[in-house]
């Protein structure tokens, strides 16, 4: 069985055809699906696919890229959904992003900052979107680390063997999608085989990034099934003992 830890199944490429993309993913051994809002909008989509299909659950934030078109009551309505709904298991996604100028860089550090301190309070955990700002997130994670453990995912992690590092003495989850499949992308290859087992996530960030296999389509959640597979080949184990490892992961971040 497998979790796909990262999804966006509000997208309207689903719009026609989401409950045949979820039959899909059972018959391809998904178990659970986190469907992640990228804004209030989504994040309320998020909740709504959720309490619609028990195969998912969600994840409610402001993505860093979206921190700036936020409205001004947004952050309050994300809090209320994260108090409020009880399929919600994580805060997210959030982070940092210095790939596109979409919003201040402060605004992203502000709401980062919000996130973290309301997944600690709420004691669930958080999800990490990283663009081209590693060494930015590290820094803000350093210092929450004085506040006490930190409880989160890198998402579909693009870094380099010392991020990876970095990430791992701050006690966070690693999680790999469809790019580490690419013909080119040994070096995320290289930091998989680095990650321990009890560490590791899998992900599709559907529907986007879709692995190797089925590249150049849109990506839904059967297909981590091909990351999976992958990441087992990188770390030299079975299929099913990746599964085991990966699923187990997922369970204990964001209890389900």
């Amino acid at each position: 069985m497998l979790i796909d830890t990262h999804a966006h199944l509000f997208d309207e490429k689903f719009r026609h055809d989401l409950p045949a993309v979820l039959d899909r993913a059972a018959a391809a051994g998904v178990e659970r699906i986190v469907c992640l809002g990228i804004d209030l909008e989504s994040s309320r989509a998020s909740v709504e696919i959720a309490n619609k299909y028990p195969l998912v659950v969600a994840a409610v934030g402001i993505q860093p890229n979206h921190t700036a078109e936020a409205g001004a009551g947004d952050w309050d309505e994300i809090v209320k959904l994260a108090e409020g709904e009880s399929r919600v298991v994580a805060i997210g996604e959030t982070g940092l992003d210095r790939y596109w100028d979409r919003a201040p860089f402060h605004v992203q550090e502000d709401y980062f900052a919000r996130h973290i301190e309301l997944a600690r309070r709420l004691r669930k955990p958080f999800v990490i979107h990283c663009r081209e700002a590693e060494a930015d997130v590290v820094r803000v994670l350093r210092g929450q680390e004085q506040n006490g453990p930190l409880a989160a995912v890198m998402h579909s992690f693009s870094g380099d063997i010392d991020t990876a590092r970095a990430c791992l003495e701050i006690g966070l989850y690693v999680s790999f999608a469809g790019m580490v499949t690419y013909p080119s992308a040994q070096n995320l290859r290289d930091v998989a085989k680095e990650v321990p087992l009890d560490r590791l996530l899998v992900e599709t960030d559907s529907p986007y990034l879709a692995p190797q296999p089925v590249r150049g389509k849109r990506n839904e959640p059967a297909h981590v099934a091909h990351t999976a597979a992958l990441l087992a080949q990188v770390k030299g184990v079975s299929v099913a003992e990746l599964e085991e490892h990966t699923t187990r992961n997922a369970k204990s971040l964001f209890v389900i």
